[in-house]
């Protein structure tokens, strides 16, 4: 597990949104880290959990997760929704898995997109780096298959195979001149979707340098941002009783100063 809070304090702390005895909203800010992992030498938002509420160590499937139903990528800022007992984690985690949470985003791509909105279905598999995911067309394995049929080439074949099913729709919010601000709802939650279907799309994400181009890396590095242009700006779930609970957030700052002014 990654060090505690008093031993790394956190530099940028999340903000409660609301809170219940049941379940905890938040704005996770970027660059926090949801939970450790790897080589991870920072404090992260389950240190900081276990801080502050110490009983949610036993919440949930595992430890090192406290109360986790869902994360956002270290550099992605937005809302979460953490349970603080087993009762609404179990709750939670259900909704999550028979997609009844609703999860709406805002984010900055680069290039102009020129349908008003789409559906992007690639499915998603890890990378052969094993660091990042890749977004596969639908047919990809038949073409490849009929390309090399004595078996060329059969590892990405079966890792295609074992790919899974990836659903994001968008809405074009405003087009600029080079770049397009789109309104995102995931129908599934595979690590990296959005910025990982946006890239595989054709208009990677601003300010993503893992799912990037030469030329939208080279962007990346003049605006600055130091950050992915995404933001979970709308968080839809059922609390225990059974009513559904909405909840949004703006822009930040640092996004509203990056947007472009034509």
């Amino acid at each position: 597990m990654s060090p505690s809070v008093s031993a790394f304090p956190l530099t940028i702390e999340p903000a409660i949104i609301t809170e219940t005895a049941d379940y905890l909203v938040i704005n996770k800010p970027a660059g926090l880290a949801v939970h450790g992992g790897g080589n991870l030498k920072e404090a992260t938002l389950a240190d900081w959990l276990i801080a502050r509420y110490p009983k949610i160590k036993t919440v949930g499937d595992d430890p090192a997760r406290p109360g986790l139903v869902h994360r956002l990528d270290k550099d992605v800022s937005g809302l979460m929704v953490i349970a603080k007992n087993n009762k609404s984690f179990a709750s939670l985690k259900e909704q999550f898995k028979d997609r009844e949470v609703n999860k709406e985003y805002i984010a900055l791509a680069h290039g102009r997109i020129a349908q008003d909105g789409g559906t992007i279905d690639f499915p998603i598999t890890r990378s052969q780096g094993g660091y990042k995911m890749a977004a596969i067309p639908a047919n990809a394995s038949d073409l490849l298959s009929r390309r090399h049929p004595r078996g060329r080439d059969q590892g990405n074949i079966e890792g295609w195979f074992k790919s899974r099913q990836a659903l994001t729709e968008f809405t074009v919010l405003q087009r600029f001149i080079n770049y397009t601000l789109l309104r995102v709802n995931i129908k599934t939650g595979r690590t990296h979707q959005i910025r990982v279907h946006l890239f595989a799309y054709g208009h990677p994400l601003v300010g993503d340098n893992l799912y990037c181009t030469k030329k939208t890396g080279a962007k990346n590095k003049k605006i600055g941002l130091g950050r992915v242009f995404l933001v979970a700006a709308h968080l839809e779930f059922r609390d225990l009783s059974g009513k559904r609970l909405n909840f949004e957030t703006g822009l930040p700052d640092e996004l509203t100063a990056a947007l472009p002014r034509h």
